[in-house]
């Protein structure tokens, strides 16, 4: 979901560039030859997506994809979520103009880095995963589930039009009706049920999903780098820009639910 913005809080917004630069590290890069193992950091906060978290995610992405070294990316989370959705105490304090980004939220930046990233990217969901923790998994090519893992998008529920493309990319990955019961319901999905529909490849025990997602990744990485890059750029091409489309047709439906939304309160 777009970062909310409120441009009518009388309240003097905090710039977050003036905040203290040393802050906890939310994001752990683990290298095992040319696999690169991106894990979310933040498990006190179930790993919901923070804008230092958006942020490092889109930096380290931008470095695999132009690091020669590095052949195939691996997502995952720590501790026993995935990804819980967008922080909403940022969130909500971006809301009330508390708080703001210079040169905008780090949401943004990622979906760039993730539209933009050539190379194989693949996703061990250890645990719960929720809006943007979903969302994401329509970016990755190969996605496997842990055994007690859950999904959902929770759009309907907030009351808020889909994020990350997802409006397009995800009747395109699970079919038309199953996106639409997601999208429309807000329901949870089991592990089996993404793997039956298409969302994930397959589902694994918790105790062995990290070491089977390393070892497919590994297996992918002892192919030729350049061969693989070109494989995974047409396979994007076949896609065209359906995901950039679909983004811009949501962040203006959100805009409009927000300004209809306040003119309502006023």
């Amino acid at each position: 979901m777009a970062p909310l913005r409120n441009r009518g809080s009388s309240v003097r917004p905090t710039d977050a560039s003036a905040l203290p630069t040393t802050v906890p590290s939310v994001l752990r890069t683990n290298h095992h030859g040319a696999v690169t193992v991106l894990t979310f950091d933040r498990p006190e906060a179930r790993n919901a997506f923070n804008h230092a978290l958006y942020c490092a995610i889109s930096d380290e992405l931008d470095r695999a994809r132009a690091d020669d070294g590095t052949n195939v990316v691996v997502l995952t989370g720590e501790g026993t979520a995935f990804c819980a959705g967008q922080d909403l105490i940022e969130m909500t304090a971006m809301a009330r103009g508390e708080l703001v980004f210079a040169g905008g939220h780090g949401f943004t930046r990622l979906l760039e880095s993730l539209e933009a990233f050539d190379k194989p990217l693949l996703a061990a969901v250890n645990g719960p995963a929720a809006g943007i923790g979903l969302t994401m998994l329509l970016h990755c090519d190969i996605v496997l589930v842990a055994e007690s893992a859950r999904l959902r998008v929770p759009f309907a529920e907030m009351g808020v039009p889909p994020e990350a493309g997802s409006s397009a990319l995800l009747p395109s990955r699970v079919g038309w009706q199953k996106a639409c019961q997601l999208l429309f319901t807000s329901d949870w999905m089991s592990a089996d049920e993404a793997v039956s529909c298409g969302l994930a490849l397959k589902t694994i025990s918790n105790e062995r999903l990290t070491d089977e997602t390393l070892t497919l990744a590994i297996r992918i990485a002892t192919h030729d780098g350049k061969a693989m890059r070109t494989t995974k750029r047409l396979l994007m091409d076949a896609r065209g820009s359906a995901s950039q489309d679909a983004r811009a047709r949501e962040e203006a439906a959100f805009a409009e639910l927000f300004r209809s939304t306040r003119e309502a309160q006023q």
